[in-house]
């Protein structure tokens, strides 16, 4: 059966058999909780010894855990742009793609006619809200932060947005409420001229933040602060949802199941720099980087604990995943040095398309719907969300919007025979390395990674110096260095090889062929964006 046959098929069953959806009386609350660059290895229930992750093992064990599960790009940027459209990045833009992380200036990188995970929602009557980082920038041409940031998260589909316009180790240093900088004074307004304005500043050992480049809004950076932001981001969070159930309350005597609500919350944590509010400091084994991690677990149990202080955990699917593997800065070679590996075995890091860099932990419960201590072996994506969310909430959606999206409630809810996606793209740092997995292989069309290639030590470290320095093990590499004569492309049998040891390029040369025009009926070689139908 083909993936968007599976899919119709997935309708139908949804209001047929309870374990694969609900009926329209009773849909769920849906809260998905997106960290940034949490890695595979980051998380006690996917083996991390050297933090303490009680509150996600707890959703782990009372809901399922995905071993195969991946972001829609190795980047932040354009994971994001693929969670929220259900669309490779790189078809993003007229087929430009997105590839890094958006600037300063950035215009809206989703257009407002395309469907989103709020807009899907929000036709279906629930709720909707974004607290947490966007990073997809804001308004029709170069941002004007002076302006209401317009188009945003409001034209997509989501009624509130709190937090982090960009990245929090790059300027402007602000928090934004809906489409204005919280604390704005248009008397003093924002300039990108000396002086500068004085914002929080670390030591060197919280890893990377880029100095303000912004002058004026004295009082929006004054409220802005690093160590606050995590506490800030639940606090908004949980006042949010509190309001839900107060005005589904004064409507009705009983709880309006007909009014359920969205929450997406984009962490800043754990990026860098790693900034955890004072009472995480020093409660993991592996320096800030620990914990900062401990703060974003403390973040999903307040988020938990809420849901169940207003009686909403039977009816709410909670799902926590990231936007990609973990990155190998100076927190994360900190925190290796204390017997931390942030990706487990797994190959490479952050920006790279080796499995490091997108293969992410993903965690689902949903009481009475998915099976409490079940693990699946799915491949699943984060474009997957959208097609999965219709299906929950028995939408039929038109194929032109969703993409490039699978269907993939089954995996959540059952127990499928049949893998439900068949074929993935994965999206590194780089176009050139753009790479197809089908089943157990993944083809990777050339040497590397794709992503940072510095060496330990540096911000930007990554590729093969910093895989032979973790100790990891490929055929390609030896003393951190792509050896000579090794095979132009990369082709590995992830079932019997999922750590990525033996390039198999020269050995099975008709996988090879077939992995190729595979990825070529994507991205041809003139580097276009192809649209195609999922088979």
């Amino acid at each position: 059966m083909s993936n968007r046959s599976f899919f119709t098929a997935g309708l139908i069953c949804l209001f047929i058999f309870s374990g694969l959806g609900v009926r329209a009386e009773t849909l769920p609350n849906v809260v998905l909780i997106f960290a940034d660059d949490l890695g595979y290895g980051d998380l006690g229930c996917y083996g991390a010894a050297k933090v303490q992750t009680p509150n996600i093992d707890k959703l782990a064990s009372e809901g399922r855990r995905f071993t195969d599960a991946h972001s829609a790009s190795a980047v932040c940027t354009p994971s994001r742009y693929g969670l929220l459209t259900g669309e490779y990045p790189f078809r993003a833009q007229g087929g430009k793609g997105i590839w890094g992380p958006c600037g300063h200036f950035q215009s809206l990188l989703i257009d407002t006619d395309k469907l989103t995970l709020g807009q899907l929602f929000k036709n279906k009557g629930y709720a909707t809200a974004a607290v947490g980082k966007w990073h997809l920038g804001f308004g029709s041409g170069k941002t004007d932060w002076n302006q209401p940031l317009r188009p945003g998260p409001l034209e997509l589909g989501f009624d509130y947005y709190f937090g982090v316009p960009k990245v929090n180790s790059g300027y402007p240093y602000v928090y934004v409420e809906n489409d204005s900088i919280v604390g704005y004074d248009p008397n003093d307004p924002i300039t990108f001229k000396k002086p500068f304005s004085v914002t929080t500043t670390y030591p060197e050992v919280a890893g990377k933040k880029s100095e303000n480049k912004v002058g004026g809004a004295k009082k929006a950076h004054a409220i802005y602060d690093d160590e606050k932001t995590g506490p800030l981001l639940v606090e908004k969070a949980v006042d949010w949802i509190n309001k839900q159930v107060g005005d589904r309350n004064t409507r009705h005597s009983t709880p309006d199941t007909s009014a359920p609500f969205f929450l997406y919350f984009p962490t800043t944590n754990i990026h860098h720099p790693f900034t955890p509010a004072p009472q995480f400091k020093g409660t993991s084994q592996c320096g800030l980087y620990g914990d900062f991690i401990h703060e974003f677990d403390w973040m999903v149990g307040e988020l938990v604990q809420c849901l169940e202080k207003n009686g909403l955990s039977e009816n709410t699917l909670i799902i926590v995943t990231s936007d990609n593997g973990g990155m190998f800065n100076r927190g994360g070679q900190d925190a290796f040095a204390a017997g931390h590996r942030q990706n487990g075995d797994l190959l490479g890091f952050k920006f790279g398309v080796w499995e490091g860099g997108q293969r992410v932990p993903f965690i689902a419960k949903w009481p009475g719907h998915i099976e409490p201590k079940t693990v699946s072996d799915q491949l699943i994506s984060g474009v997957d969300m959208l097609a999965t969310f219709a299906a929950l909430t028995g939408q039929q959606v038109a194929e032109k919007q969703l993409a490039d999206s699978i269907n993939v409630l089954p995996a959540l809810t059952g127990e499928p025979e049949a893998p439900l996606r068949e074929e993935l793209v994965l999206m590194p740092r780089q176009s050139s390395h753009v790479s197809i997995r089908k089943g157990k292989w993944v083809y990777i069309p050339a040497k590397g990674a794709g992503g940072f290639k510095g060496k330990p030590g540096t911000h930007g470290a990554g590729g093969p110096a910093c895989a032979s320095f973790v100790g990891s093990v490929n055929s390609d590499i030896e003393n951190g260095k792509i050896k000579k004569g090794a095979p132009p492309a990369q082709l590995y049998d992830l079932k019997a090889d999922v750590n990525q040891t033996r390039n198999l390029y020269n050995e099975f040369p008709e996988v090879v062929k077939e992995m190729q025009a595979l990825l070529a009926t994507y991205r041809p070689a003139s580097g276009v964006a192809k649209k195609r139908k999922n088979k």
